[in-house]
């Protein structure tokens, strides 16, 4: 051995191999690589395990839908519905292109998928585990596995079973048996399940008849029915169901199944309005549909709802909901001539009556027939409220102890001036209404102020308040807020939208003595294998037992000795108030007794397409529709009925200060020479009569006086007119002078 060899062999000796030890033995890249073979090994073995032993089952129930029952709160049955609204139709009787939209939409790779989306499912897993529910894409083969032999359940094992089911069946049928499959059980709205029952409801014709880009919004629809329903869907609704349709129609083109030249000329398909199903004349309709959007308030899906199998059993009184629709045929109905009469086309009334007890909607009334006309006029919230929102700037300024001007806590005997087209004093936006026939009834107390409906006194007095209180004792007792709703003085004159449901649940809450009262028109509801628990509908205090009280003692005078004379009785304790908005397009009459609180409302809706608001002005030839007439009589002959003739229930009240009597003043049309700036009274207030004017507008035979435009400017978010509007101005004008200036109360 050489001495270099020796040398490198001393070396080899000294040198000692590294210790293999620790963790790091169990982390080599041959045994992770060997675990993860492993585990793919083990979740294929289970894979094929799961898919020998979960078979292909028979369909579920939802897809064999059953009948929903609806009762009258004495048991009775009111109606019956939910038969499978639903035809099977074969994928040869829906055309071509319209088969390839729900394609197109769902899943572009479906006639070369093995029926299941992979990455789609793994996310859904991932989404059900973190709690994020519904996310995730999924074939149209897994769909209609979802929707025909599972249910919508949102759970890891439904999931699997999706999948195993899905590569099954994608096996054993043909494409175009899956594709029919997944059109005829998917669920479109209007309880409408397959695309036959969907090309009626939305468009009238059969599936047969569907043109591409109607095809287009069915397949669209499927994403989210209630949603983009056109005829219900909000802005953003409408915004998302009209990308959607772009975005099937431009896959379309993308997969060379539509020429790009027919897509540049399509226009979205507008659906037509919702028509009730057979079964559903009369009230029947409306009674049922306003049930079930209660159920979905209270988180029962709609779709679950027309599926079929629920006990519904309503609120509503069998007797009273007679004697409500007997009094509306007599009292209007008979009146009308619809035929012949152009303005009586357009009449359209609505009621709700509820027990201020129990919150129970008793009576409903939603027009004419929900066949004939399917927008519930009980429920719809499209018309503004008018005076009868005055009540609630009375009950705010007396809730918050509010102040005139001149320092004086407001309160029934507070004096006002009267004065029509008077500017408010202490407003940052200008306001100055015309009083009904633009009359001016000099200083009044409020309760003569109510009993007039005094357009002046209550801008002042809201102005005194602050819109913004005003509005929260509003939404306290139960009004809705909205776009409509801004805090401005205009907001006196009921400017807002509300519903006859709205405003029942608001002049409840005041016949209730101030404790919130919701309208509930569902009294159980039950499914097989689940019960609705629903809310009480009598809440906590909205405001105190003696602003409510005071506002009902003001409201009694209202019914006594003002307006609401229509409704005037000795057979039973009344109060309430009529209320008529800008240019006659609406005339209400809110008011209850102890027992009883119904809102009857007249909305002028035109007869042509799209149904646009019109005056109301010349119903039955009577001149104005004011809320004192129409309405109120039929709240007189219903009460009437409702009451079993009368009641000698008498009102509780717990009131501050009683109402000093008011001496005996004719209105005048002729203004002071000096129009005080403040809401305090001058130092001596008037006590002779002004003289009348030479000629005084006769109630039989009301006139339409010549509007004198205002000087103020309308305020931020208030608009003008030149029109003065009906009996009582509640709306903003919508003209030429200034919000609310020229607008007139009264009625």
């Amino acid at each position: 051995m050489s001495r270099a060899e020796a040398g490198r062999a001393r070396q080899r000796g000294t040198r000692r191999a590294p210790k293999k030890g620790g963790i790091r033995r169990f982390f080599t890249p041959k045994k992770l690589l060997g675990t993860f073979f492993g585990l793919c090994l083990l979740a294929m073995g289970g894979f094929v395990v799961i898919y020998l032993l979960v078979p292909v089952p028979s369909a579920n129930a939802q897809a064999e839908m059953q009948s929903n029952v609806y009762k009258y709160s004495d048991g009775t049955v009111l109606a019956r519905t939910g038969e499978i609204n639903r035809e099977i139709v074969g994928l040869e009787q829906i055309p071509k292109a319209v088969q390839r939209t729900f394609v197109a939409a769902e899943n572009k790779t479906f006639y070369q998928d093995a029926g299941v989306d992979i990455k789609g499912t793994a996310r859904g897993l991932l989404n059900t585990l973190s709690g994020k529910g519904k996310q995730g894409g999924s074939t149209i083969t897994q769909q209609y596995v979802k929707n025909y032999y599972l249910n919508q359940d949102q759970t890891v094992t439904r999931k699997l079973k999706e999948l195993v089911i899905s590569l099954k069946v994608d096996r054993k049928k043909d494409k175009t048996e899956i594709l029919a499959g997944y059109i005829n059980t998917s669920y479109y709205g209007r309880g409408a399940y397959g695309i036959q029952a969907a090309a009626q409801a939305y468009y009238g014709i059969d599936a047969a008849e569907l043109n591409v880009a109607q095809g287009a919004y069915l397949a669209a629809l499927l994403q989210a029915p209630s949603q983009y329903d056109w005829a219900v869907a909000g802005e953003t609704g409408k915004r998302l169901v009209t990308e959607r349709w772009n975005y099937v129609l431009d896959n379309m083109v993308e997969m060379k199944w539509l020429d790009a030249s027919v897509r540049s000329g399509l226009k979205f398909p507008v659906p037509h309005e919702p028509k009730a199903a057979r079964g559903m004349e009369g009230q029947t309709g409306y009674l049922v549909e306003a049930a079930n959007d209660e159920l979905a308030r209270q988180g029962v899906d709609k779709a679950d709802i027309d599926a079929g199998g629920w006990t519904i059993t309503l609120n509503i009184d069998r007797k009273r909901q007679r004697e409500l629709e007997k009094s509306v045929d007599k009292e209007l109905e008979s009146k009308l001539d619809r035929k012949d009469n152009k303005t009586d086309a357009t009449v359209q009334a609505g009621a709700t009556s509820v027990d201020p007890k129990t919150g129970r909607v008793v009576a409903l009334y939603g027009g004419t027939s929900a066949t004939k006309h399917w927008i519930s006029n009980a429920t719809r919230d499209d018309y503004q409220p008018a005076s009868t929102f005055k009540p609630v700037v009375l009950a705010s300024a007396l809730e918050n102890g509010s102040k005139t001007q001149d320092g004086e806590k407001i309160g029934v005997n507070t004096r006002y001036d009267g004065t029509s087209r008077r500017p408010v004093v202490g407003s940052d936006t200008p306001f100055d209404p015309q009083n009904e026939d633009d009359q001016d009834y000099g200083w009044v107390n409020v309760q003569t102020a109510m009993n007039k409906s005094v357009n002046s006194v209550f801008a002042q007095m809201v102005v005194d308040v602050t819109p913004a209180k005003v509005k929260r004792t509003a939404l306290a007792l139960g009004m809705r807020d909205g776009k409509a709703f801004p805090e401005r003085p205009a907001i006196t004159l009921g400017t807002m939208n509300a519903s006859t449901w709205d405003m029942a649940g608001v002049y409840a809450t005041l016949d209730n003595h101030g404790r919130k009262v919701t309208p509930a028109i569902v009294k159980a509801a039950s499914h097989k294998d689940r019960t609705v628990d629903l809310p009480d509908p009598i809440g906590k205090q909205a405001v105190s037992r003696e602003t409510a009280d005071t506002v009902t003692h003001v409201l009694q005078g209202v019914v006594d000795d003002g307006s609401g004379f229509e409704a005037d009785t000795s057979a039973y304790d009344a109060a309430g108030k009529t209320g008529t908005s800008e240019k006659n397009k609406s005339a209400w009459f809110a008011a209850y007794t102890p027992q009883l609180t119904t809102v009857v409302a007249l909305f002028g809706e035109s007869t042509k397409e799209g149904g646009e608001q019109v005056s109301l002005t010349g119903t039955a030839n009577s001149g104005r529709a004011n809320g004192g007439g129409f309405p109120a009589r039929i709240w007189a002959d219903y009460t009437l009925g409702a009451l079993n003739g009368g009641s000698d229930a008498r009102f509780d009240l717990e009131i501050a200060e009683p109402v000093r009597e008011e001496p005996v003043v004719t209105p005048s049309e002729t203004a002071p020479s000096e129009t005080p700036s403040s809401s305090a009274p001058p130092p001596s207030p008037p006590t002779q009569e002004p003289e009348p004017p030479a000629e005084t507008p006769s109630q039989s035979a009301p006139q339409t006086p010549q509007e004198t435009p205002s000087s103020s400017e309308p305020g931020p978010g208030e608009s003008s007119s030149s029109d003065p509007g009906g009996a009582e101005t509640g709306g903003v004008p919508t003209g030429g002078a200034p919000a609310g200036g020229p607008g007139r109360g009264g009625g």
